[in-house]
């Protein structure tokens, strides 16, 4: 008897921690699914993760929990209320605040400004703004999670990480009740994610729900209390963390085993150091943080970079492509000396650069799937100045079967595509120019395991092929698998230029953190 009325008190107790509860979401978009009865329920002072594959409708799922859309059926329970949200402003004003993957901030603004935007600004009798203490505000709630930023600054100026702290600052500006991570570490630092961490434990203690999106699973296993898996819009399961484990989770999530999962073939750097390097650079600097850079890559070679934000590896990337000036050195294309100073010269040279931030600085949001992937060579496709749309509508599917993109239509806006798949068409593009030399700015930054491992393959077959590719990457694993060699930056210098047999994370991390052996 006394078992049983423990059991009861547990399950009044569960219920009554539940602060929000999602039953049978379901959510079309143009007549395709992407939502399929999908459950959630989430407790106060409790960090839920939310799992599945790029597609597998999270971001749409946490846009109906946050007010963005509205479902076509099921029903949300919030504080033991039905509730419909009519916008994202009225679920907010309600508790529910939302850190998105995609920053969402107003570059011509002040971090002041964006961190208090929606909220009711501070203002004197003649209704004019009190700015001082707008800033005041602001630097509180940044020094709460540790940032020693100017709230005066414009976001303009700052770095994707920067950026990143100032979305952090703003959700916590309001008194949230649930609060949503959509990937909050992808541009922040060890150092920057450990301080993050101290204030998610904070947020749990006064009783904050938080949901938290992220592929990194060390991350999951460390932050997180429970676990929902989405799979194709549906919802699978949903379990303690401590009952699971990384390998079943990623079974989970993509439907396969771990082993099916690619891995790349062993490095034949050995095989091509005779010959001319396809990309050479030569003692190249800019005017801000690159500092005498030579470095080379081969056709067929993969040349991984790796060191922490704020080394110059951006910056040396965007200097090679044109995208900032250069003070001084030389870029050589298969011996030949390459005059660049614009992004169109780099591409006549043949070298092609997918950056760190695709929504911002890559797509075109509300363009079609296959204007976005033929945009850099729209021109070929041009007859007597008309535009000759059977042989770009023949092509684009090419580039659609070949890249493995998944969409309802070639004609799709890109921005309604999963990360992933944008990151496909993205790649797409570039290869559309033949290029000789793949620059990747972070490529895999915010997309699920699946389509990482489906990105990887994608970028050694180019290789296989004969492309030269440099690639940027902040995680480490990623670095070690890909590369035939890495090479490692430290305050725009390079630190050490390691093969891939002899390299280890502890090695990285010891170039990158400054130390020389």
């Amino acid at each position: 008897m006394k078992a049983v009325l423990s059991e009861v008190e547990n399950n009044i107790s569960s219920e009554s921690s539940i602060v929000l509860r999602m039953q049978g979401i379901s959510k079309s978009f143009s007549g395709v699914a992407v939502l399929k009865k999908v459950n959630i329920e989430l407790h106060k002072g409790e960090v839920h993760a939310l799992m599945g594959e790029n597609g597998a409708g999270k971001s749409t799922f946490m846009k109906i929990m946050a007010g963005v859309h509205r479902p076509d059926k099921g029903t949300i329970t919030y504080r033991n209320q039905l509730v419909s949200w009519h916008n994202p402003m009225e679920a907010r004003e309600h508790g529910i605040s939302v850190i998105h993957q995609e920053l969402n901030l107003s570059p011509n603004l002040t971090i002041g400004e964006n961190i208090l935007m929606g909220t009711k600004f501070p203002k004197n009798k003649l209704g004019m703004v009190r700015w001082q203490e707008v800033h005041e505000r602001a630097h509180i709630l940044l020094q709460s999670i540790g940032s020693e930023l100017d709230p005066r600054t414009y976001v303009s100026t700052l770095s994707v990480a920067q950026q990143q702290m100032v979305e952090i600052a703003r959700a916590l500006s309001v008194k949230a009740e649930v609060l949503v991570m959509d990937e909050p570490t992808a541009s922040l630092t060890d150092r920057e994610i450990d301080r993050l961490f101290i204030i998610i434990n904070e947020l749990k203690q006064q009783g904050v729900a938080i949901v938290y999106i992220s592929h990194r699973m060390e991350e999951v296993f460390k932050i997180s209390d429970r676990c929902t898996i989405l799979r194709d819009g549906e919802w699978i399961t949903s379990c303690p963390i401590a009952e699971t484990n990384p390998e079943h989770l990623v079974k989970t999530m993509v439907g396969r085993e771990l082993n099916d999962l690619f891995q790349k073939p062993p490095s034949h750097t050995s095989q091509i150091k005779d010959k001319v390097p396809v990309l050479e650079i030569t003692g190249l600097s800019d005017h801000k943080i690159v500092k005498d850079i030579s470095l080379h890559v081969h056709s067929g070679e993969i040349v991984g970079i790796a060191g922490l934000v704020g080394s110059g590896r951006t910056e040396l990337v965007r200097a090679i492509f044109g995208l900032s000036q250069i003070s001084k050195g030389e870029i050589r294309m298969n011996g030949q000396l390459a005059a660049i100073s614009s992004p169109l010269d780099a591409m006549n040279f043949g070298i092609a650069h997918v950056p760190e931030s695709r929504k911002e600085q890559g797509l075109f949001l509300d363009m079609s799937v296959k204007e976005n992937i033929l945009m850099a060579v729209m021109s070929q496709y041009q007859r007597a100045a008309i535009l000759d749309w059977s042989q770009i509508n023949e092509a684009a599917e090419t580039y659609i079967r070949e890249l493995g993109i998944k969409l309802a239509s070639k004609e799709q806006r890109v921005g309604g595509l999963s990360g992933g798949n944008q990151q496909k068409v993205l790649l797409a593009r570039w290869l559309s120019i033949q290029p000789k030399v793949l620059l990747l700015d972070e490529p895999t930054r915010g997309v699920d395991i699946g389509a990482k491992t489906e990105i990887h393959k994608m970028i050694c077959k180019l290789a296989k092929n004969g492309l030269a590719v440099l690639m940027i990457s902040s995680e480490l694993p990623e670095v070690l698998a890909m590369s035939d060699r890495i090479i490692v930056m430290h305050e725009g210098r390079i630190r050490a230029n390691l093969l891939r047999e002899e390299a280890t994370q502890e090695k990285i991390m010891y170039y990158a953190t400054g130390e020389i052996k």
